[in-house]
């Protein structure tokens, strides 16, 4: 019986050995046939950060304004006749947009024409008297006395006929005003005014507005404590020595640029004391008239000239559970390290870092997931 019980507990061991080890060889098979299950050496990318020369930028929200504005307005009195555009049109500058009745008009120039004449009748006759009294005159037939008062004469009918012309110019002036003509080019908008209406010279309704959308004004606010900052960034001359102008462009709301750059003009001379804000104003080229006055919109003004600047791909920029931006770097020591930066904008696939980076550290760009 004791045999027999030392027997089982050998069976018995021996089967245990034998399952441990078909599991043993199991597992190494499954192992060979997976070899993505083995331990990976852990690996990153880094990236060496290097000053490199940049076009500094500054985007601010802005509003659009047209380059010019002008107010159409009768200059005569009379009956509107006819509109001569079309709402919401082009219009070119001296083209004629409302007629006015013309009839007193003309036949108040006309009127005019008739008094030149008549003048210049009493002008030829007192020019023959005054002629032929120089004459007599010698031979003592008129007085000296008379000749003077003829010359008189002949130069008050001379006058007569320079008032005469001034009037037929006033009265043919009047009647091209009933011909009410565009001030400049540009769109025109909605008339104000249907035919038979009474118009009245110097009117304060205008008749229609014309602004001109090509190029056009963006204004821009910059908070006044940055102002000197921002003028330090922008402004810039070229190698030569000469002032390069600051170029503004537009962004749309999606991000992407309008179009060509503008340059900046001016910054205003005074600061708002509601908003504390000094204006910065730019044109703009708007060939197509997408751009329309009035429009919300941000605009990157960039300097003419070059600085150094510190630049990392977008991807290595993280953020930490609190929202603030963090690079992990590899330190001197081969040991990854949390660094907490500050940034400002992107360049293509890069963003500018302006602080908590120096340059020649070492930037894990990919791989974060194995740090």
């Amino acid at each position: 019986i004791m045999q027999n019980k030392n027997l089982t507990r050998v069976c018995a061991g021996l089967g245990c050995l034998l399952l441990v080890l078909t599991a043993a060889c199991k597992k190494e098979e499954q192992q060979e046939a997976n070899p993505m299950a083995m331990m990976a050496t852990p690996e990153v990318v880094v990236y060496q950060a290097q000053e490199q020369m940049i076009l500094p930028q500054v985007e601010l929200p802005g509003r659009t304004s047209a380059f010019r504005v002008a107010e159409v307005r009768p200059q005569v009195n009379g009956i509107l006749q006819k509109r001569l555009f079309t709402e919401g049109s082009e219009v070119k500058a001296g083209q004629v947009l409302y007629q006015i009745d013309p009839a007193i008009y003309k036949a108040t120039m006309e009127s005019a024409q008739a008094r030149v004449s008549q003048a210049t009748a009493v002008e030829y006759s007192a020019r023959q008297k005054a002629a032929r009294y120089r004459s007599l005159v010698q031979t003592k037939a008129v007085s000296a006395q008379e000749q003077v008062e003829m010359e008189a004469a002949w130069k008050q009918a001379q006058a007569e006929i320079a008032s005469a012309k001034a009037a037929l110019e006033t009265a043919r002036i009047n009647l091209e005003y009933t011909k009410v003509k565009a001030p400049i080019s540009g769109r025109i908008g909605r008339s104000m005014v249907t035919e038979g209406a009474l118009m009245t010279a110097q009117q304060p309704n205008a008749l229609a507005v014309i602004q001109q959308l090509d190029p056009l004004y963006v204004d821009v606010n910059q908070p006044a404590d940055d102002m000197l900052a921002l003028q330090a960034k922008m402004g810039g001359k070229r190698a030569d020595g000469d002032s390069e102008p600051t170029k503004i462009q537009v962004l749309l709301a999606d991000g992407s640029e309008h179009g060509a750059a503008g340059t900046l003009e001016f910054s205003d001379v005074s600061v708002d004391q509601g908003t504390g804000t000094v204006t910065v104003r730019g044109t703009v080229p708007n060939p197509d008239r997408s751009l329309l006055p009035g429009m919300f919109i941000r605009a990157r003004l960039t300097s003419p000239t070059e600085e150094p600047a510190l630049l990392v791909p977008q991807s290595a920029v993280q953020r930490t559970p609190r929202g603030e931006q963090m690079l992990m770097l590899v330190n001197q020591a081969s040991k990854s390290e949390v660094r907490l930066i500050q940034t400002g904008r992107n360049y293509g696939q890069q963003v500018l870092v302006t602080s908590g980076l120096k340059a020649g550290e070492r930037v894990i760009v990919d791989g974060l997931q194995k740090v």
